[in-house]
């Protein structure tokens, strides 16, 4: 039996259904079982959406703050975010995240930032000057209208300008037009085709707006659609830079180091298909994997593209779920665990990358 051979697990969220960490601990029961002695890594993972403050935390050793805000609906939300030296760290879906609003209740127009901006002012009110933003999830499209109105409330709109703020995001969408805040996300938020429209045309005046108030203009930007606009907003307002979540994640937790010597790197979202090669957090896992010539086997609860993913450079590709299991089976945090862990031995990359047990 091969002795202490190292993995390492890297999932995403799968949204609705398991965090980074509790996908990890899956594939890792997975990997013991076919390997006793296995040293599995579990590197809790996020582009910038849900799970980013929690990867950071345990990354960094960031300690946890405490503030009152509102969520995108306005209702009173106890909302933390991390603070290490003079760096506060935020996750924009931990306040006005889709997924604390009910289904039924969801509102693309009427949902607000503003409870961004109270996290935001209470970070510059402790003396951070270095804001990194984690940017997903989003219940809002205003464009962090809210977000500057909260701010300007508190009287931090200028000291927020004067720190260094970076966004964290996988999306390179612009503000306008088919990929971009309203017409590519805000229907995930609840909103009709005629409101997808109003917020096309809002946000289209919006940017005409800053452009003739500034002299300068953001809305074409990669990433200007992120969160809704959020990511328009930041560096339109803040002057900020945005970066790929997973990206400063991975230096953020020396993810090259921690790869280094695996002999197989796991990874998986609860959806992959072509848009996971756009950068989503799977691709860029893998990339640095195909780096240090360490294979990837990415598992996902479906899978369409399978071509072109293995194309791309994934050693193997799996579906985690048996076919014809219900959605709603499927999605069960039990059921999805146990899937992930079966789905290792699924893989034939798994016994020829192992070596003999």
């Amino acid at each position: 039996m091969v002795s202490n051979t190292k993995y390492v697990a890297a999932f995403d969220t799968l949204k609705g259904c398991l965090s980074s960490a509790e996908a990890n601990r899956a594939a890792a029961r997975g990997i013991i079982c076919l390997d006793a002695t296995a040293l599995v890594v579990q590197a809790t993972m996020s582009d910038g959406g849900e799970g980013w403050l929690d990867a950071v935390v345990g990354a960094t050793g960031a300690q946890r703050q405490y503030a009152d805000a509102h969520d995108a609906l306005m209702r009173p939300r106890r909302c933390s975010y991390a603070v290490s030296g003079p760096t506060a760290f935020v996750e924009v879906a931990q306040v006005v995240g889709l997924t604390l609003i009910a289904p039924s209740e969801r509102d693309a127009v009427r949902a607000t930032t503003y409870g961004l901006g109270e996290l935001l002012a209470d970070a510059a009110r402790r003396g951070c000057t270095d804001i990194v933003i984690g940017l997903g999830g989003t219940a809002t499209t205003d464009l962090g209208e809210g977000m500057m109105a909260a701010l300007r409330e508190a009287g931090m709109a200028e000291t927020l300008s004067r720190c260094r703020v970076t966004g964290a995001t996988d999306v390179e969408s612009p503000l306008l037009g088919p990929t971009g805040a309203a017409r590519m996300f805000a229907p995930q938020k609840g909103a009709t085709p005629a409101q997808v429209e109003m917020l096309e045309r809002r946000a289209a005046a919006t940017a005409r707006h800053y452009l003739l108030a500034t002299g300068h203009d953001c809305s074409s930007r990669p990433g200007a659609g992120a969160a809704g606009g959020l990511g328009y907003a930041l560096m339109q307002h803040l002057g900020a830079t945005l970066q790929p979540g997973a990206e400063l994640l991975f230096d953020l937790t020396d993810f090259d180091r921690q790869i280094a010597d695996a002999r197989l790197v796991v990874t998986g979202e609860g959806s992959s298909d072509a848009q996971t090669l756009m950068g989503k957090l799977p691709y860029r896992v893998m990339q640095r994997a195909r780096r240090q010539a360490v294979p990837t086997l990415l598992l996902a609860g479906r899978i369409a593209d399978r071509d072109a993913l293995l194309a791309a450079g994934f050693a193997d590709v799996v579906c985690i779920n048996p076919p014809q299991l219900p959605l709603a089976e499927a999605i069960r945090p039990d059921v999805a665990a146990a899937n992930i862990a079966a789905a290792i031995s699924q893989s034939s990359l798994f016994s020829a990358v192992a070596g003999p047990q």
